[in-house]
């Protein structure tokens, strides 16, 4: 990048400054694409340290690791991270994008940070060499029902002081309404953003969103990125296919084996129906010939003398 930054942006060098642009972008929501859009090293140190609100001074390099964690044996899982940072101070980062709402996704998160820490250390090795992790969610999906987009989960007893900062959890919600103008409020926008009318309206200092809006424009003229999204959502599509087909054929099984069950049901029903009408028969029968007295009837049918002498005052009807 030579010229400086403002020959870097001048609209006259630059065939993305243009406005009032509709053409449109790779979204950086896309996996492949956030972790294009993380390859660049000012991009990631930028938005690393406006979600952990640190000077960007402070964080001298960022550095991209093995997105594999380790397995200690071959039936332990295999964890992958979206992208893994290292940080000049040793600090491991897992920058994640995550599109669709997965069940126990709180367990899983967790999981990931968990291991991310347990990592460190190899067999015989101390514990003053763990070091702090973290870990940093990207949601296209409310997980909370306040009204914040960016949430921080730290270690703290009930009185809130800090028992440890070596695990450090941020969920960041995209869907959710930007309500200032936070450090983090224009990287939302970015990761919102659909055309290049949508980065245009970005209007930001911030040289790390700066940076961001040139990489997706890039990403979005590189002919065979333009192809990844093709094959992207064409899988999109064939899944939510699958998911729907899925679908209809569970709904389609249940409902036969509801069908299934109610006819064995109805024919229970019919069954123990019959035998109380069996049972009720005998009894007048007896009670009519003198044979049994109301009260032991009405105690045998389950049912009170008066109702008793309703259903025997009937059959002396239909006996007539």
């Amino acid at each position: 990048m030579t010229g400086g930054k403002s020959d870097f942006w001048g609209a006259e060098n630059s065939r993305f400054c243009r406005t009032g642009g509709t053409m449109e972008i790779i979204s950086p929501k896309m996996d492949f694409a956030f972790r294009e859009l993380m390859e660049d090293a000012e991009v990631r140190r930028y938005f690393i340290c406006d979600a952990l609100n640190m000077p960007v001074e402070q964080v001298k390099e960022t550095r991209l690791g093995n997105s594999f964690l380790r397995r200690r044996h071959q039936k332990m899982k295999q964890g992958i991270l979206d992208v893994k940072v290292f940080l000049h101070d040793g600090t491991r980062i897992n920058l994640e994008m995550q599109l669709r709402r997965q069940k126990f996704w709180g367990k899983r998160s967790l999981y990931y940070l968990a291991k991310m820490y347990a990592d460190i250390l190899f067999m015989g090795e101390h514990f003053d060499r763990l070091r702090r992790c973290i870990g940093i969610s990207i949601l296209d999906f409310n997980l909370t029902e306040d009204d914040r987009y960016h949430s921080v989960y730290r270690m703290r007893d009930e009185t809130g002081k800090d028992y440890s900062d070596l695990l450090e959890l941020h969920i960041i919600e995209l869907r959710k309404t930007l309500t200032g103008n936070s450090r983090m409020d224009d990287w939302l926008r970015l990761f919102n953003a659909e055309t290049e009318e949508d980065l245009h309206m970005i209007k930001t200092k911030n040289a790390g969103v700066q940076k961001a809006k040139y990489v997706i424009q890039e990403m979005s003229l590189t002919e065979s990125l333009r192809e990844a999204v093709e094959y992207y959502r064409k899988k999109k599509m064939d899944r939510k296919s699958e998911d729907a087909y899925v679908y209809d054929q569970g709904k389609e099984a249940g409902e036969q084996i509801g069908i299934e069950i109610g006819r064995e049901r109805g024919i229970e029903i019919g069954r123990e129906r019959g035998i109380v009408i069996g049972r009720e028969a005998v009894l007048l029968d007896l009670v009519l010939s003198g044979k049994l007295d109301v009260n032991t009837a009405a105690e045998t049918c389950g049912i009170t003398p008066e109702e008793f002498q309703e259903k025997l005052a009937k059959a002396k009807k239909q006996n007539r």
